[in-house]
């Protein structure tokens, strides 16, 4: 058998237990899971959780970090996508009464059907793919987390982090609800398998209120999707394109917000967005 009979101070033992359940990680499922126990133990400082908070851990895989939660969280809601893994994680979490196992899919999960007023913060080991869309979900709730702690890929730790003149798309979907900041580098060969490339932790402290008013917000992304969609073009040919509107009532609306038509997307600062966002709003009646 190779579980640690719940301690939280043991090392997950990853080919023993996927050999055990007979279990291949899936590469669409991004299931590099993350084994070392520096990394796991860098992640909790950087989320400095205190005994009455309670923790959403997105992704637990084969409940390293889970034990770890646990043993400083006053509970853990545990979200697991692939049914595979629930025999793992039942037997590796069986120590731990303040764990909940969820199998499902995140973006199927209500957090205000989870957490009580109380709140949570989040920790989540995620691909790319579903970066930017579980972001929003998360912080689009009725009941939004304090902060999220996320391992990702350091390309995407790097963009989550970007000021203006190199943000994205991504970027501002994150720095519009919070504030980013790139804590940790997590070398590759801390995961089994290990990735071919190396990972990051980002700690993103929400703000109490996000810096685009709630009825903007999809004005924001709307145009904001607009604007990148076509990042080599001007912004005022790129808006034209995407939005299907004349390339004059583009420029109009740029230059009442005191944009220069010929920049790009990526040159403009959050407050540029919120001032073109608001215009935009006026424009289309929002």
């Amino acid at each position: 058998m190779a579980h640690r009979a719940g301690r939280a101070d043991l090392p997950v033992n990853a080919p023993a237990l996927l050999r055990q359940f007979g279990i291949h990680p899936d590469k669409s499922l991004g299931q590099n899971f993350l084994v070392d126990e520096s990394a796991l133990r860098k992640i909790i400082e950087i989320a400095e959780i205190s005994r009455d908070e309670a923790v959403l851990e997105v992704g637990p895989g084969l409940g390293g970090l889970t034990c770890q939660l646990a043993a400083q969280a006053r509970h853990v809601v545990a979200v697991e996508l692939d049914d595979r893994l629930i025999p793992i994680l039942e037997q590796e979490l069986a120590s731990f009464p303040n764990v909940q196992l969820i199998q499902g899919d995140i973006l199927a999960q209500n957090p205000a059907e989870l957490f009580d007023e109380r709140g949570y913060l989040v920790v989540a080991n995620i691909p790319y793919y579903i970066t930017s869309i579980l972001i929003r979900h998360l912080l689009e709730s009725s009941l939004k987390p304090s902060r999220l702690i996320l391992t990702v890929q350091r390309e995407v730790a790097e963009r989550i982090c970007a000021q203006p003149g190199e943000l994205s798309l991504l970027a501002l979907s994150v720095q519009v609800y919070g504030q980013p900041q790139n804590r940790a580098r997590i070398p590759a060969g801390a995961f089994y398998p290990a990735p071919t490339v190396e990972s990051a932790v980002v700690r993103v402290d929400i703000y109490a209120t996000p810096r685009i008013p709630a009825p903007q917000m999809d004005a924001f992304f709307r145009l904001t999707k607009a604007g990148f969609s076509q990042k080599r073009k001007t912004l005022s040919n790129a808006l034209a394109a995407s939005l299907a509107w004349p390339k004059q009532e583009v420029v109009a609306m740029l230059l009442a917000a005191q944009i220069d038509p010929r920049r790009r997307a990526e040159t403009l600062s959050l407050e540029e967005w919120k001032s073109l966002t608001q215009v935009f709003a006026d424009e289309v009646d929002l």
